[in-house]
């Protein structure tokens, strides 16, 4: 009969063979560079000494290709929960050393384990993903393990924060749970993503591409828009999750989280009475006026190298969280296109489903013209950012620095689309269009006729101008509640949010809505 001490050197050395996972060798080449283990990854990312381990011991069934003499206990993913900064939260990290990280039928059943404990319990899952894909030798098995990680991703979207962080491979299969996910973390030169890799694009369109050129991080934060970080390294990233954590609420039915400040909410930014440039054609650079707006002028950007023509991220006033969407002037003259339309629409999304409140300030001359944008749907892309902003019931305050022309005016979080607090600048300009493309269309006539046509048009340019572009008209019309100095930016955004820190809004009862996809 075996003693308890032995039962304990037992579980000791089934502990420390677990740890070990793919083998010394093994671990050793996987942890070249700055890379981390599957647990060390772990141990980075959660509060000291607060990891629980789940499954330790699980191993796979498959018997195919002599696999039922290859198994090694966890089966290539380490999951269980911990804390982040206090806030519970469920995890997963894949093991590359083990398989390659490969999905088995197993390997799947233990993530699935954890989604739904997330869900029930109400705290965000974060998976560290490192994976060469499905398990060849188990085939529909392992393909059907993907199918129920990708079921369980959709369950959990808008019910409880849903992270993802690229540490090594993820291809084929394995990019779309990541995909559905709120928020995709990459490493720089360490990880990559693709449905179909360089081999493949070679064979079938004779393309050469690189891992890194075809889905490095680069590439999906600044090209694709796939990702909306790129970290520098492992630890660089589990350090971006953990901070980008103290902004959101554990699940669908929580507050944001409050933060002590020391910054005085009522706060007068005197820098910003002469901020705006008097030219209405020099650009400025927004991300200096949020950073003077908020709390310790601390703003975490997110998505923040792809379509930098509009800015989204999270910040602090009064110590509450707010999400931040803002055009930029210095691209592209803050003109909306398509991937501003999609990356700003997604951001609105994620706020309004976890009760984000959503600050915006606004400086838009409109839509991005060209053959291109239109052919490639911005019609249908711009709709999404309407949809989004229309269909969020999160309290909205907007504040319009300078342009506001056109389609772009209804779009960015108007009165009409329920905006609720809508302020302006003096140097607001709100109006269908900028004053010389209105002179131009309604007064051709007259401009043609004239003796002298650079003048006339000058004289009627000036006239629409004094009459149209400033934040009046909108005012006397209740579209704007308030014309502000700037200097009084902060108070009343602060004073707005705690005005409107109960809102109730609905939409009408539905399965759902179907949204410009």
């Amino acid at each position: 009969m075996e003693t308890n001490i032995e039962r304990m050197d037992l579980l000791e050395k089934k502990n420390q063979k677990a740890f070990e996972g793919g083998g010394v060798d093994r671990v050793k080449k996987h942890k070249s560079g700055t890379r981390l283990t599957a647990r060390e990854r772990l141990h980075t990312l959660l509060d000291p000494g607060s990891f629980v381990e789940l499954d330790r011991f699980v191993t796979h069934r498959c018997q195919n290709f002599n696999m039922g003499e290859k198994k090694i206990d966890g089966d290539g993913v380490v999951t269980g929960f911990g804390r982040i900064n206090g806030k519970l939260v469920y995890v997963y990290s894949q093991d590359f050393t083990v398989f390659g990280g490969s999905m088995s039928r197993t390997q799947a059943n233990k993530i699935l384990k954890v989604q739904e404990m997330a869900m029930k319990n109400g705290a965000p899952i974060i998976g560290l993903n490192d994976s060469g894909g499905a398990r060849i030798q188990e085939g529909v098995e392992a393909l059907g393990g993907y199918a129920d990680i990708f079921l369980n991703n959709v369950m959990a979207s808008g019910v409880v924060p849903q992270i993802s962080a690229i540490m090594g491979p993820s291809a084929g299969g394995a990019v779309y749970s990541p995909s559905i996910t709120d928020f995709i973390f990459m490493v720089k030169d360490t990880s990559y993503m693709f449905v179909t890799g360089p081999d493949v694009i070679k064979t079938v369109t004779h393309e050469e591409v690189t891992k890194e050129e075809l889905g490095g991080a680069s590439t999906h934060s600044q090209k694709s828009g796939v990702a909306h970080f790129a970290a520098e390294d492992d630890k660089h990233c589990l350090l971006m999750i953990r901070e980008m954590l103290n902004f959101l609420p554990s699940n669908n039915m929580d507050d944001p989280p409050k933060m002590q400040t020391s910054d005085d909410p009522y706060r007068l930014v005197d820098e910003l009475t002469n901020f705006i440039p008097d030219n209405s054609r020099k650009p400025y650079d927004m991300k200096e006026l949020i950073k003077k707006v908020v709390d310790e002028s601390y703003f975490l950007e997110v998505h923040q190298n792809y379509a930098p023509n509009i800015i989204v991220g999270f910040a602090r006033f009064n110590g509450r969280s707010v999400g931040v969407v803002a055009n930029q002037p210095q691209v592209l003259a803050g003109c909306l296109n398509i991937d501003a339309s999609k990356k700003a629409a997604r951001f609105i999304r994620f706020c309004d489903a976890f009760n984000i409140p959503l600050v915006n300030f606004v400086d838009v001359p409109g839509f991005l013209p060209g053959t291109d944008q239109e052919w490639q749907g911005i019609i249908t892309h711009g709709a999404k950012l309407l949809y989004a902003y229309a269909e969020a019931t999160v309290p909205k305050i907007t504040v319009i620095t300078r342009k506001d022309y056109g389609g772009a005016y209804c779009v960015m979080s108007s009165k009409h689309l329920r905006g609720d607090v809508n302020l302006a600048f003096p140097s607001a300009e709100i109006a269908v269009m900028g004053a010389e493309g209105a002179v131009n269309i309604i007064f051709r006539d007259a401009i043609n006729k004239a003796s002298d046509a650079t003048e006339e048009r000058a004289k009627l340019t000036k006239d629409y101008e004094d009459k149209f572009n400033n934040p009046y008209v909108a005012a006397e019309l209740g579209y704007i509640d308030e014309v502000i100095e700037p200097s009084l930016t902060r108070k009343r955004i602060c004073e707005s949010l705690e005005m409107l820190k109960n809102k109730r809004d609905s939409n009408p009862p539905k399965k759902h809505g179907n949204i410009p996809l």
